[in-house]
């Protein structure tokens, strides 16, 4: 029978007891300090955020343009029956390109090998299967919540080796861009509800990595985060500024980092 909580232990004897404690420090004299605790070192002070030139005027409006709301119907691309699953992906970066001639036709144009691999692209709207087709295949996730699928569609920026990230829903049975961004990529990840871009460094074993998140009030993808990591798996900080893309962001020199705003 177990004893009571208020049951009290007998007491020992007074020399039995300091004999229990000469054995014990004996015993731990023979171990060494093995296993013991030991001191990590002094803790630094918390200290709280530090508010800089509080006297400054706060601004009113951005400095630079990144883009942090994209929401353009594309025009010329029908949506049967309201389902994106039967737009065909060839005809939606055609629909871009025609859309922003400047990019893409001339010899001048930065893009203008993409526009001549079109014609590689096979007439059945299937992406890539040539090999010379630009167009990569689609994705399908509900990004939305409306339980509905969005279409995540890559295709490649020739001559300059980047490649265009775009995001399409529908809505009112017309196509509707909610993310656009263009930029030298490692990855793309869909998580959750989210568009995850990674893009290399120009620090050696970091990488950049952004997130595009859905926003029901913008009716677009944001960008909410926008980090610089280390390759290994550790973070560093956020960076400079984002990559070169005509409706995301300027150029990484030019604009402060999105996730310092």
């Amino acid at each position: 029978m177990l004893p009571s909580r208020r049951e009290r232990p007998a007491r020992v004897p007074a020399a039995l007891t300091l004999l229990l404690v000469a054995a014990a420090g004996g015993a731990l004299a023979a171990c060494g300090d093995s296993g013991g605790l030991r001191s990590a070192g002094a803790t630094p002070a918390a200290r709280s955020p530090a508010r800089l030139w509080p006297d400054l005027t706060p601004a009113s409006s951005p400095a630079y343009d990144i883009g942090e709301v994209d929401n353009e119907v594309v025009k010329g691309v029908a949506v049967p029956g309201g389902d994106i699953r039967d737009v065909d992906p060839v005809s939606v970066v055609r629909a871009e390109i025609s859309a922003h001639p400047d990019d893409y036709e001339g010899d001048g144009a930065p893009y203008r090998e993409t526009a001549r691999r079109m014609a590689d692209c096979g007439p059945d709207g299937v992406a890539g299967e040539r090999g010379r087709c630009p167009v990569l295949r689609p994705y399908y996730r509900d990004l939305t919540g409306d339980g509905r699928p969005e279409m995540t569609l890559g295709f490649a920026l020739l001559p300059q080796k980047l490649t265009a990230v775009r995001v399409y829903t529908v809505e009112k049975d017309r196509l509707v861009r909610v993310m656009s961004y263009d930029d030298a990529v490692s990855a793309v990840e869909l998580a959750g509800r989210a568009v995850i871009v990674r893009s290399p460094s120009e620090v050696a074993g970091y990488e950049y990595r952004l997130q595009w998140t859905w926003d029901a009030d913008q009716r677009a993808m944001l960008l909410t985060s926008d980090e610089m990591l280390r390759t290994d798996g550790g973070q560093h900080t956020g960076r400079p500024s984002a990559s070169p893309s005509r409706s995301a962001s300027p150029s990484r020199a030019a604009s402060p980092s999105a996730s310092a705003r």
